[in-house]
């Protein structure tokens, strides 16, 4: 599933695009067609996102709501766009772009109103300017959860998904399986700034790169990393290979419905 960073990537890629000008739009799979059909000749007003949740706004008040999930699957392409194929579920176009999306868990024509009750119901987003990591920190520190499972829950905080959650948690020597309640606020803050400026490189570059400038394949005179989620990584999808760090071997296990990574040697209890 992809990560707050690659959502609010997206939100930037159809604004540029299609912000302010009359789009296109249209359903092709078909089930998105009575929406599509209300949308279409409209003018793309603006573009937002919150965790892993996109919102297009037309017009004055409509907005499309979109949860790419697991599956979900965006591509922007030049004019003229070519045939749509019967899997796309919703295609915007103008006189020079395209997108296609497929697959998402949602897309949907929602309000205003139930827009904001979407937002209310997430918890901060490290790329949003209106958020409040202290709202997390209330949720974390009453909560004997381990901090792990935390970071991923929506709730708590918005757009953390599996990578962000193991590499922050190493490059903070944080145990994973530690409660919430024994996060310091001056463990919470840093976690909550680092969030922030990897998150927002994740933006600019479009992948996940979270070792430092020191332990990088050119500093370290080591292979760079050879994975389809690409970027360069201190744990995760590493499990039985040596910490760029202590040399000791990365551990997996299974937490929160989700592969968890972290080195035992770094990230003592």
């Amino acid at each position: 599933m992809p990560e707050g960073h690659t959502i609010h990537r997206l939100a930037q890629d159809y604004a540029s695009r299609f912000a302010g000008r009359v789009t296109q739009v249209t359903s092709p799979q078909g089930k998105f067609s009575d929406a599509a059909a209300l949308l279409d000749g409209t003018v793309l007003r603006t573009t937002d996102a919150h965790g892993k949740h996109l919102f297009l706004g037309f017009g004055n008040a409509d907005w499309v709501h979109i949860h790419l999930g697991l599956f979900g699957k965006v591509a922007f392409g030049p004019a003229p766009a070519p045939p749509p194929t019967d899997t796309v579920r919703l295609r915007l176009a103008n006189a020079t772009s395209y997108v296609d999306l497929r697959g998402p868990t949602t897309c949907a024509l929602v309000t205003g109103p139930e827009k904001d009750a979407i937002h209310a119901r997430l918890g901060p987003d490290p790329l949003r300017d209106d958020a409040d990591p202290g709202a997390a920190y209330r949720r974390i520190s009453r909560s004997r959860t381990t901090i792990a499972a935390l970071l991923m829950d929506q709730k708590v905080i918005a757009g953390v998904g599996n990578v962000y959650r193991a590499e922050v948690l190493f490059r903070h020597r944080i145990d994973p399986y530690r409660s919430g309640k024994d996060i310091t606020p001056a463990e919470w803050d840093a976690v909550w700034h680092d969030l922030v400026a990897l998150m927002r490189e994740g933006v600019r570059n479009n992948r996940i790169d979270t070792v430092r400038p020191e332990h990088t394949p050119e500093a370290m005179g080591r292979p760079p990393r050879v994975d389809d989620h690409g970027g360069e990584v201190y744990v995760y999808r590493r499990a039985m290979r040596p910490c760029h760090i202590c040399g000791g071997e990365i551990r997996t296990a299974d937490l929160a419905a989700r592969n968890l990574f972290w080195c035992p040697t770094c990230q003592r209890a």
